[in-house]
């Protein structure tokens, strides 16, 4: 029996209720009284405002219904003057079931990494064509297919041209004049002899003859109908495009010769990584063909451009191959590791304070100097973006666990010290830029205080029901600084709403907040569908790039423009497309990344069914009943044309189409949106 997405939400949702309620019994350490029973006794504290236990906003004067979800109101006790509003105090009991854990902030250098993929391809400055200098006839063509590898000075082919016999016989008539004149008295008749054969052997050179194919010439006597092309360096022939006898004109690219000893790997970085990407960072990969084997580069160039239509940046990696284990085209994942400080700068204690040269980044000097490879001036590593380790105290960060993010609002809940019972505050902060599993901390904290790394979101949701300020719902109307910004607009509160205080948008704007939602889920759907369509194609390598993409789509969806639920909505399902979408980056087969793609196909159907997707197109829900063992899975189609990404090209079309989603231009109101 399959039980639909909304009948599991509804049952999400009276779990989280029933724990909540325990929470708030081990908290009070007994029972409430019945509604009525202070009445009952004389009315000593009479319930003014009914609220909703699950949606704590709505506070009427009587009692009845809640009006988004038709439950019984119930009666909102009276708070308690001393208590502070963002202060929850609990019980051991407590504490222990909702598995509150804390952790110490302190000052250290945060290290992130960032992670890329891209692909091995040749170094530009290390190929070479094997170019026809003269027209002529190829008769003989040593290297006859390509692959071979050859060493420099080694004969590629050998090239009849009338046009060489020609300029042989003006050599050797030049050389006898010289002979010639050699006894004469007139000095201007042998410089003059003497300068045509220079210039006639300069012709030569200049049309691919090596000196000693000039000298044997000349030493010969008489002229030779071929002439003999060889490597100018060593490498791997990569293109033959002519044939033997084929007639060649002059610039007629004959051989494309390679040098794998060095090549380059081309990362994409997304446009949100590029402050922590610096010319000369090294730079760790690894490669299907040789898994668990890490490779290591430098960071040698980085594209001035932004690609519009992926939102990446071409980071160029220098890579030694003198052991011939990496080939051109291979995929790589690749990680570079940089330490930040609280502006954002990249700290590398290995470089800061050098002198590199700006067109090879592995040569690195204590001074200033050139470049031992090009004799190019080095620059100092602070003009790349480098700067020195700080020698006082690092920065404050804290860990990402412990931060509620809304829009431009982040709280964390710290631990009252010096309390009987475990008690805990929440406080907005400020951060700074996230580096890996931290955030730098740019105010709201202190060094040694205590903040909850585990339950954070248990006691906001404690203080809701409570409908005391939390991070979903201040009541002060969230004006203190949060992440990303100096400060927030004025908001005013749900509840502050519904009771007909001045709203701060007019209600057109508000209809379009949801709208906008649904907009900056367009790229979330794209990536989706290009995982899925990779998968169908049995192609792991495109699939794994998408996964990562899809993942940071998600992070840029605009979700602090919805309301309430819908927003908390989101918010767990753009977890579990995260989560997904990590697992299946990271999968190392196609059926690893076939099991991540299903847990992000039930994630990302439960948003297509929830809030719906802009634009005109129509998007199919598809249904196989045989993958994952006849267990049966479901996937989303931008068309109706099977293409089942859990069984690829072995059964492409398997599959029935069970609904069809049609997409909104925005003049009606999306799901999650207000009515």
């Amino acid at each position: 029996m399959r039980i639909g997405p909304k009948l599991a939400r509804r049952v999400g949702i009276a779990i989280v209720i029933m724990v909540a309620f325990g929470l708030g019994f081990l908290m009070r350490g007994s029972p409430g009284p019945e509604p009525g029973a202070d009445q009952a006794a004389g009315g000593v504290a009479e319930a003014t405002l009914w609220t909703c236990s699950m949606h704590p906003q709505i506070q009427l004067p009587k009692p009845g219904q809640c009006p988004i979800c038709a439950m019984d109101l119930i009666p909102l006790e009276a708070p308690d003057p001393t208590d502070v509003p963002r202060q929850l105090v609990m019980t051991e009991a407590a504490r222990r079931l909702a598995e509150i854990r804390t952790v110490v902030v302190g000052h250290h250098q945060p290290e992130t990494t960032i992670r890329m993929t891209g692909k091995v391809e040749y170094d530009e400055t290390r190929v070479v064509h094997v170019t026809a200098r003269v027209p002529g006839r190829l008769d003989r063509l040593y290297v006859d297919y390509t692959g071979i590898r050859v060493r420099r000075g080694d004969h590629m082919v050998d090239l009849y041209s009338p046009d060489l016999l020609a300029a042989q016989q003006e050599l050797l008539e030049a050389q006898r004049a010289v002979e010639r004149l050699a006894q004469s008295d007139l000095a201007v008749m042998q410089q003059t002899s003497r300068a045509t054969l220079d210039a006639a052997r300069d012709k030569l050179r200049l049309w691919g003859l090596t000196d000693a194919q000039i000298a044997e010439i000349e030493e010969r006597g008489k002229p030779t109908d071929h002439v003999t092309i060889y490597a100018p360096i060593g490498g791997i022939v990569i293109e033959k495009p002519v044939a033997e006898g084929t007639y060649v004109g002059e610039g007629t690219r004959i051989y494309t010769i390679a040098d794998l000893e060095r090549l380059w790997v081309l990362l994409d970085a997304y446009e949100s990584d590029m402050s922590w990407t610096r010319y000369g960072q090294e730079v760790l990969f690894e490669t299907e063909a040789d898994p668990g084997k890490l490779f290591t580069g430098v960071v040698s160039f980085i594209d001035p451009v932004l690609h519009e239509a992926t939102r990446t940046v071409k980071v160029r990696v220098n890579v030694d191959n003198r052991d011939g284990r990496l080939k051109p085209g291979m995929f790589v994942r690749a990680q570079v590791r940089a330490q930040v400080d609280a502006a954002g700068h990249v700290v590398d204690p290995r470089i800061a304070g050098k002198w590199i040269c700006p067109m090879h980044p592995e040569v690195v000097k204590n001074s200033r100097g050139s470049c031992s490879e090009c004799g190019m001036d080095l620059v100092s590593a602070e003009s790349l973006g480098y700067v020195p380790e700080p020698e006082e105290a690092h920065d404050l960060v804290v860990p990402a666990s412990a931060v509620l993010i809304t829009g431009t609002r982040a709280v964390v809940y710290v631990e009252v010290p010096e309390t009987t019972q475990p008690t805990y505050e929440g406080r907005e902060i400020l951060l700074g830029p996230r580096a890996g599993e931290f955030y730098l901390v740019r105010s709201g904290l202190r060094a040694g205080e205590r903040v909850v790394t585990n339950g954070a979101f248990k006691i906001d949701s404690a203080l809701q029901i409570q409908a005391r300020p939390s991070m979903m719902s201040p009541k002060d109307g969230g004006t203190t600084p949060g992440h990303g910004s100096h400060g927030s607009v004025p908001t005013p509160s749900p509840q502050e709403e519904r009771r007909g205080a001045a709203p701060a948008a007019s209600s057109r704007e508000r209809q379009a907040g949801p709208h906008v939602f649904v907009v900056s889920l367009t790229a979330l759907f794209q990536r989706y569908f290009e995982v899925q369509e990779a998968l169908a194609a049995d192609e792991l390598g495109r699939a794994q790039a998408q996964f990562a993409r899809l993942a940071h789509e998600t992070q840029l969806v605009s979700h602090d423009v919805l309301q309430e639920p819908a927003r908390a909505e989101w918010r767990e399902f753009a977890t579990r497309i995260v989560d997904a979408s990590s697992s299946g980056e990271s999968a190392a087969n196609l059926k690893t990344a076939r099991s991540a793609f299903d847990d992000l196909s039930k994630a990302v159907i439960a948003v297509e069914e929830q809030f719906g997707h802009a634009g005109p197109a129509t998007h199919y829900r598809i249904h196989c009943p045989m993958a994952f063992d006849n267990r049966g899975a479901d996937w989303l189609q931008k068309d109706d044309t099977l293409r089942n990404p859990y069984f690829g090209k072995t059964m492409l079309r398997c599959g029935t189409t069970e609904a069809r989603h049609p997409g909104h231009d925005g003049t009606a109101t999306p799901h999650g949106g207000e009515q």
